[in-house]
């Protein structure tokens, strides 16, 4: 594989960084920098920013707002991004239900709902995973049921990751409880300000709060919100989380939290001599660096696997990308304990009413809720024992 840009690509990288160096707001920057979440607020600046350069959705196709961009070019500006760092567009609209509102949608839906996916005047949140039907999606049993020109829709929808801002959530429901489980399930668009829709908050073991509950009590929604046909909403979501496995991988994130790895421990001491210095942590850093070269190749071959064949079917490559991915995003996090040591232990959480001096060095109080978080990782888009039994059925054959 050659692996070398053309003069045209690096031109093209030039450009994004430096797009991305002139208008990306420094305090943006420096909270990603530290591994700190942002605000909703400022989420929504930074895609309006990218949305008047006209980059907002640049894998979506030219007339919904997308841009000509081959896919080394998406490569590229993901990259670009994650290196700076500057955050990704939103994935719950852009790269999960735009996606599928524009390739299965009708034209009234691609109407109402792209352009507002594409400046961020909807925020999107995803209704899939319930409790008992986790791993096991396909077991779902939120219903919704057909009256007169509505959909009437009771059940409950968990982890769903920033509900509390969402305008719009799209839902897996089960529309026909007598076929099998995979071939009664349709997909709806619901708007979470509908009456009979409660959201619950979660908080995970990093003490934040980004999952919730949501709750579905006789929520009326107009039939017109239903995507595709009716009972084939399993396809539309295989859809859906190929293209989310990709994201998952975060290649370009991994990279630029290695290169902040060996920035903080070129600073930080162990002993007489610098964490950099130790050859066991270096060691580790070395086999996580290999790990993450072999990933990125992977993910090259999957976009130039898509460039020829185009997309449209769920690629199985996807979770091979996912159980990677999932396991060098812990990996980066277990290096950055293993930089701040102790200091890691005593958290000083400002946004929490905590006044007093931070202990140790200013970025350590985010290393520990970071690494917490991370655990998810390997569970969330489909668990990675769900993507090994896709690979052995898809792939091996097995």
């Amino acid at each position: 594989m050659e692996l070398a840009f053309t003069k045209e690509e690096l031109a093209f990288r030039d450009e994004v960084r430096a797009f991305i160096d002139a208008n990306l707001p420094a305090r943006i920057r420096d909270k990603l920098r530290d591994g700190r979440h942002l605000a909703k607020e400022e989420i929504v600046e930074w895609t309006r920013i990218l949305h008047k350069k006209g980059w907002s959705v640049p894998k979506w196709p030219v007339e919904y707002g997308g841009c000509d961009w081959t896919p080394i070019q998406q490569y590229i500006f993901s990259e670009e991004l994650a290196a700076a760092p500057a955050p990704e567009p939103l994935p719950f609209g852009y790269s999960m239900v735009g996606p599928v509102i524009y390739t299965f949608g009708n034209e009234a839906q691609k109407k109402r709902f792209l352009p507002r996916i594409a400046d961020l005047s909807d925020w999107w949140c995803q209704g899939f995973s319930e409790p008992g039907a986790g791993s096991d999606l396909a077991s779902l049993k939120t219903r919704a049921v057909r009256d007169g020109d509505h959909y009437v829709v009771n059940g409950q929808k968990t982890w769903t990751t920033l509900a509390q801002h969402a305008d719009w959530i799209f839902c897996l429901v089960r529309t026909d409880p007598d076929a099998k489980k995979q071939q009664g399930i349709s997909f709806l668009l619901i708007d979470m300000k509908t009456p009979g829709i409660t959201v619950r908050p979660i908080q995970t073991i990093d003490g934040g709060h980004e999952i919730n509950e949501v709750f579905f009590d006789d929520v009326r929604v107009p039939a017109e919100n239903l995507v595709g046909e009716e009972n084939r909403g399993w396809d539309y979501a295989k859809f859906l989380l190929s293209n989310e496995r990709v994201g998952i991988a975060r290649v370009g994130a991994s990279k630029a939290r290695i290169r902040r790895i060996k920035e903080l421990a070129a600073l930080e001491r162990i002993g007489e001599g610098r964490v950099i210095d130790d050859p066991r942590f270096r060691a580790k850093l070395t086999e996580v660096e290999i790990e993450l070269k072999a990933l990125e190749m992977t993910q090259l071959r999957v976009l130039a696997s898509e460039a020829r064949n185009g997309k449209g079917k769920p690629n199985p490559a996807s979770s091979v990308l996912k159980i990677k991915g999932s396991e060098i995003q812990q990996a980066v996090t277990e290096l950055l304990m293993d930089v701040v040591g102790p200091y890691a232990l005593p958290r000083a959480p400002q946004e929490d009413g905590w006044n007093e001096p931070p202990v140790g060095p200013d970025w350590a109080d985010a290393v520990a809720p970071s690494y917490f978080n991370t655990r998810k990782v390997s569970i969330y888009g489909g668990s990675n024992e769900i993507q090994k039994n896709i690979i052995a059925k898809a792939i091996l054959g097995l």
